[in-house]
């Protein structure tokens, strides 16, 4: 899923901003955001926000359902745009149909990683399948750096197989944990796995201390290191540790995207769909799907393009990043 909004929020990033609790733990709320037209389905975008707008080079973060699509709708995003940046599409449960002006026709199923390279220009569409019931799952980006953001378009897929750890289990869809590493290729370091914790238990996982992380759950209580972190809430946690504790505080299995990265150290500026570093290259990213070039056709889908929001009226500028 995209960024859709009719009218999106300048999402601003880069470095310092806040102070971070002394116990290096800090607990974000998810903002709820409706996408699609009057049978919306509803998001909660815990990044970016004011109080953190990113983790390494995680810079968004969409966490939706379960969501009975019989009564919403489901997903149906037409063909959209991106720059400088990776979509990394995983769920929990349903079925999504991709296509992108790659060529690329695949499907994003549980427990199955579809990453997708925007670069200089990429446009795909988004549709939940005939056969999904309910739509379970979390939609996240990751910034480009400098020297890889014109990057040509790719698309990878990968289905990581599950690998227990004491307390539970993780499937490693980017990055190393537990033992296992994806074959996923990034152009910064990065963590990304779904964990399953049982009821009750406490897990202590080995982590890179220059990576920061975040602590995303989707069921259960968890509390990481001193914080309890609830449904829909992310738990950062900065640089430093050697180690990650989860503590499973809920009587039935509780499930968490962990992400992680060391911290990324360029202003990046957010609107609608684009990552960019200047006002004037959002500008012309606009202007380009607007003239229909630079971002190619994606082939399949039945309907039109989505338009681009008017740009506001203020120019947009870099927001400093917490620390």
């Amino acid at each position: 899923m995209s960024n859709t909004e009719t009218r999106p929020a300048e999402m601003r990033c880069g470095a310092l901003e806040d102070e971070v609790p002394a116990a290096g733990v800090e607990v974000l709320t998810a903002r709820d955001v409706p996408l699609g037209g009057p049978r919306a389905m509803t998001v909660r975008r815990t990044l970016p926000q004011r109080a953190r707008t990113l983790i390494g080079a995680w810079c968004f973060a969409d966490h939706y359902g379960p969501d009975d699509v019989a009564a919403s709708g489901g997903m149906d995003v037409a063909p959209h745009p991106h720059i400088g940046l990776q979509t990394v599409s995983w769920l929990f449960s349903g079925e999504i149909e991709h296509r992108d002006s790659l060529g690329t026709h695949a499907f994003v199923r549980p427990g199955e990683l579809n990453l997708m390279t925007g670069g200089f220009g990429i446009a795909h569409s988004e549709v939940s399948t005939p056969d999904t019931t309910v739509l379970h799952g979390v939609q996240l980006w990751v910034a480009l750096p400098e020297e890889h953001r014109d990057t040509g378009r790719d698309f990878q897929h990968h289905a990581p197989a599950p690998v227990a750890f004491d307390g539970g289990t993780a499937r490693v869809f980017l990055g190393s944990l537990a033992g296992d590493t994806s074959p996923v290729s990034t152009f910064t370091p990065l963590l990304g796995a779904e964990l399953t914790l049982v009821p009750g238990s406490t897990a202590t996982l080995d982590v890179d201390p220059g990576f920061e992380h975040g602590v995303l759950v989707d069921s259960g209580d968890v509390r990481v290191e001193g914080a309890v972190v609830r449904p829909a809430e992310l738990g950062y946690v900065a640089p430093g540790r050697a180690t990650l504790t989860l503590t499973n505080e809920s009587a039935a299995p509780a499930r968490l995207i962990l992400l992680g990265g060391p911290p990324f150290p360029e202003e990046i500026i957010m609107w609608w769909n684009f990552i960019g570093r200047s006002h004037d290259e959002i500008v012309r990213a606009r202007e380009d799907w607007m003239k229909g070039d630079r971002f190619g056709e994606v082939h399949g889908y039945d309907g039109a393009p989505l338009p681009a929001p008017e740009l506001p009226n203020a120019p947009l500028k870099p927001r400093r990043r917490a620390r």
